[in-house]
């Protein structure tokens, strides 16, 4: 029984749907209907997570030293191991002692950190389209979004200089995401170095979301934040286990930069949780000092999906960038179908699933994001569903509409 007197806070009233939950429901009922689903709209890595990284844990668990609560700021061995990848990878010199904070997923710390230091009426700027947790997390502290629009012709870069001065004096946070989550997009070091620019100017706190770090092709190599001069003086990055390690469902992330930025997270968290398992943290430790050639598997995996889903859309008429970095084609709707419409119409039709774009934020109308995480036979499987039921990216799409 519904008791009318019993009501959520404002803060969740005041969240738009969350599409993800939404696209579940129909995802059951079509398998109910017994549809043979193909499932690409989830960011939800496909492989197992690698053994020597599953030894660890299984060895840890076996350790009565870990069974207990683990410190607040995350083991200490775990902490070197962050600092020493970044150190490894990026070049970059981090203190574990205050610079490198443990999370329950990076999900989690993009959103406990908007409730650390975003007051009710704050302003945020924020991309759109983004990864949710970027513009969730302000709207459940309070925090007055203000959305950034990308464009294609941009080739979906912040525009900084589009940002009006009122509104930049304003703005106390800053949320970004190269490479990008959905777009695929990447941005030049050149970028990274104007934004640091633009916040210090404004006296604006960056969060930079690095999650997709080495899930890059064709010797593409993403700029961390932290490797631009000052920019640890303003700011933050966060990193998760869960893609190129596959260990989505381990919930193991963290992140690095400013240390007193990064004390206001933990103290927040201190009075919500207490922290990851040990066990986790020793396994991920493993994942951290894992050679070099597993990367290079998974990167090729990715590459060989992306260019084989590109070529087969092609034929379908649609022209996808070949993208540098990501599990994810952000690829348009066609014309006269906005985003909801069109990913309810291929679910329907062919039982493929993808995500429609305004998920991501208005930004992201008119785009679905086609996630990467089948083998080809099942992007082939996917890609002749879409051509027999005619689904194609031409003016009139006949044969996409939902019936």
């Amino acid at each position: 029984m519904e008791l009318d007197w019993i009501t959520p806070a404002e803060r969740l009233r005041a969240l738009p749907p969350y599409v993800f939950a939404r696209l579940d429901e129909l995802k059951a009922h079509a398998r109910e209907q017994g549809l043979d689903l193909i499932d690409l709209g989830m960011g939800n890595p496909d492989g197992p997570t690698p053994q020597p990284v599953v030894d660890a844990a299984i060895a840890a668990l076996q350790n009565p030293a870990n069974h207990g609560y683990p410190p607040f700021e995350g083991t200490a061995s775990f902490r070197r191991a962050i600092t020493s990848w970044y150190h490894r990878r990026y070049g970059v010199s981090l203190d574990p002692d205050g610079e490198a904070l443990p999370l329950l997923g990076s999900k989690e710390g993009l959103a406990h950190l908007a409730i650390a230091y975003v007051n009710p009426g704050d302003v945020v700027l924020v991309p759109s389209p983004a990864y949710p947790a970027h513009f969730r997390g302000p709207l459940i502290a309070g925090g007055k979004i203000h959305n950034l629009i990308l464009k294609p012709e941009n080739d979906w870069l912040i525009d900084l200089a589009a940002i009006p001065d009122d509104v930049a004096k304003q703005a106390k946070i800053l949320y970004f995401n190269y490479p990008s989550n959905p777009t695929a997009a990447t941005a030049p070091r050149e970028f990274f170095e104007d934004i640091v620019a633009f916040a210090r100017k404004h006296e604006i706190l960056l969060i930079h979301d690095l999650c997709y770090a080495e899930l890059a092709f064709d010797g593409y190599q993403p700029t961390s934040l932290l490797e631009i001069p000052g920019a640890k003086d303003i700011g933050v990055e966060f990193h998760t286990m869960s893609k190129t390690y596959n260990m989505a469902g381990w919930r193991v992330g963290f992140v690095v930069g400013n240390r007193h930025i990064i004390q206001g997270l933990r103290t927040l968290k201190t009075n919500l949780d207490y922290g990851i398992f040990a066990a986790l943290q020793s396994a991920a430790e493993t994942a951290l000092q894992l050679p070099d050639v597993y990367l290079h598997e998974v990167q090729a995996r990715y590459r060989t999906r992306r260019d084989f889903l590109i070529q087969g859309l092609e034929e379908l008429g649609w022209s996808i960038p070949k993208t540098r970095a990501t599990m994810y084609l952000w690829v348009p709707c066609p014309p006269g179908q906005n985003s909801t419409d069109f990913a309810l119409s291929v679910l329907q039709q062919t039982g493929v699933v993808v995500t429609p774009g305004n998920a991501f934020g208005p930004g992201g109308e008119g785009y679905v994001r086609i996630s990467l995480i089948a083998d080809c036979d099942r992007l082939g499987e996917a890609l002749q569903r879409l051509k027999q039921a005619n689904i194609r990216y031409q003016a009139e799409a006949v044969g996409s509409h939902s019936e």
